[in-house]
């Protein structure tokens, strides 16, 4: 039959039948979704309406994260899917789709860290002062997060049209929301 968009098929308020006037066409194709799932890389290209290409990353293993209050981005490696609002199930299957929370290797943020301020990230080091400096500069949620090795992101960009999984590293407020809501799903 074919994935369709329109909207004859669909019935009337009251229940009744819409007449089929005309076949399918082809502007109003749809395309089965991609689920990317969490792996090696592997990324198909798909030709669109206009010759336009969308990228559909069947698989992804890293993607660009950003760390916003520090105003920093660096490529690394994402390590499991943690939460998604729309669904248990995308969890358990490990599918990468937008607004999904991840965990990431902050690793290169670790690295960044150090060549910026001098200063260890995750480490207890024995200079209060310097455990001083990194406290001010990096909230104590974040620096637990750093000490565990692995850093709570949020999927921004959409893997199945684009082919990438870039996102941005959860902190403060949005952060708390999460953590909360990560713990409810636990508990139940």
């Amino acid at each position: 039959m074919g994935i369709s968009r329109d909207s004859r098929h669909k019935r009337r308020l009251t229940g009744g039948r819409y007449p089929v006037h005309k076949k399918k066409r082809k502007y109003e194709l749809g395309r089965p979704s991609s689920n990317t799932k969490l792996g090696s890389k592997l990324v198909r290209k798909v030709r669109c309406r206009g010759g336009n290409l969308k990228f559909r990353a069947l698989r992804l293993d890293s993607g660009n994260f950003s760390w916003g209050s520090q105003n920093v981005t660096r490529k690394t490696r994402v390590m499991d899917v943690v939460y998604n609002a729309s669904s248990n199930e995308l969890v358990r299957t490990k599918t990468l789709v937008k607004n999904a929370i991840v965990t990431v290797d902050p690793t290169p943020f670790k690295l960044w860290f150090k060549t910026h301020y001098g200063l260890e990230l995750g480490k207890s080091s024995e200079d209060p002062q310097a455990s001083e400096k990194v406290a001010a500069l990096v909230p104590r949620t974040l620096l637990d997060q750093f000490s565990s090795g692995r850093l709570l992101a949020c999927i921004s960009s959409r893997p199945g049209q684009c082919g990438r999984c870039d996102g941005y590293v959860l902190e403060g407020e949005e952060l708390n929301f999460y953590r909360r809501r990560m713990d409810k799903k636990k508990r139940v």
